[in-house]
């Protein structure tokens, strides 16, 4: 490598990390057919579920240039949000509501979309090069690139593990025109392990290094718009918002750090939460207490609907009252996961009088089904 390169490579990293990333990688904008076969593999099964648009814009998500011609290099960075606590120890409190770690404070997509257009104006003025910057949301095969780039691997879970940081980073991306020589790919480290796979409480994973979306507890919650079927609703435990397990049971987490990013330290009303407190919610106060959270984006109606689940699993028959409220929410979806959790809470003879005072009145087929189950 140049004399030249090698600082520019540098230079570019250390801005980078002075803006609050944490790693930071180049990769050359060529994805392996073994990505872009598993990722074919993928759509072909169905496994996207509601996620529609990836296969609308897979051509542009086969490679960097599919998205943007001009591409030449990519700049892979990496956000440590390690919590401070193991995510798996809260599945024990079924009373309270379980909220992945990395959506208990501010949406990380605005905090890094911010720093990596920081470091795109420092470019511009630099070098003179254009550039785009992505997170999560447009049509990247970040993971891959990420791997590329050197920052991490992509595990069995099919998420990036980083020696430093275990599997806990975001990521972002930086598509420039600059010609930068992309650094050694991470090899894979995960060896005969497979305690991620195991733990999955759906089943979501075919096999290594495949997810089957439609399975996964964090798609059922979060993009997932319809009720959830049945088969998934006790496994879901008191997961209100994503799931953790594959990740925090990660051998590699041993070398993790928490993060020291406020943004992604865990906000008050998240930290112990109360299932009770949720049922109360309306829309304005759901609003309110999420905003600035990737939560808020699911809506009221999915909330409640997890929520409701939830409840279900809890064993706190206390909570009928405020769920028996929701059985007349406007929105059928809420409805029929509140019949779910009181089928679940109920004996046998309170349910069947509920049924009979309820039933009646109800017009949507769906819940009508939640009763007659």
């Amino acid at each position: 490598m140049s004399t030249s390169m090698q600082d520019l490579k540098a230079s570019i990293n250390e801005f980078a990390l002075s803006c609050g990333f944490d790693t930071v990688g180049f990769a050359s904008t060529e994805m392996s057919q073994v990505n872009q076969q598993g990722f074919d593999e993928f759509l072909s099964l169905g496994f996207q579920g509601d996620m529609t648009w990836m296969e609308r814009r897979k051509e542009q998500r086969a490679s960097p240039q599919g998205l943007w011609p001009e591409c030449r290099s990519v700049i892979s960075l990496g956000s440590n949000y390690g919590p401070a606590f193991d995510p798996l120890k809260k599945l024990e409190i079924k009373e309270q509501a379980n909220v992945s770690a990395y959506a208990q404070n501010k949406d990380y997509h605005d905090l890094v979309k911010k720093r990596l257009k920081q470091i795109a104006r420092w470019m511009v003025a630099e070098y003179g090069c254009e550039l785009k910057v992505f997170v999560d949301t447009a049509p990247v095969l970040e993971k891959p690139l990420a791997q590329s780039a050197g920052i991490g691997w992509q595990g069995k879970h099919t998420n990036i593990v980083s020696r430093d940081f275990g599997s806990w980073l975001f990521l972002g991306e930086i598509y420039t025109t600059l010609e930068i020589e992309p650094d050694t790919a991470e090899s894979d480290h995960c060896g005969g392990c497979r305690r991620c796979l195991d733990i999955c409480p759906t089943a979501a994973f075919p096999r290594a290094y495949q997810l089957d979306a439609r399975r996964c507890i964090s798609y059922l919650t979060i993009e997932h718009k319809g009720p959830i079927p049945r088969e998934f609703r006790q496994a879901i435990g008191n997961r209100i918002y994503g799931c953790d397990d594959c990740l925090a049971v990660c051998p590699w987490n041993k070398f993790a750090k928490q993060t020291e990013e406020l943004a992604f330290l865990p906000r008050e009303a998240l930290v112990t939460p109360k299932l009770r407190d949720f049922l109360e919610l309306d829309d304005a106060s759901f609003r309110a207490l999420f905003s600035g959270s990737p939560i808020k984006r699911i809506g009221i109606d999915r909330f409640l609907r997890n929520v409701l689940i939830a409840c279900g699993n809890s064993a706190s028959p206390e909570l009928r009252p405020s769920i028996e409220k929701l059985l007349a929410h406007g929105s059928p979806v809420v409805r029929g996961a509140a019949v779910w959790a009181l089928s679940q809470l109920c004996t046998n003879q309170e349910f069947q009088t509920l049924q009979t005072n309820h039933l009646s009145n109800e017009k949507d087929a769906s819940v009508r089904l939640e009763w007659q189950a």
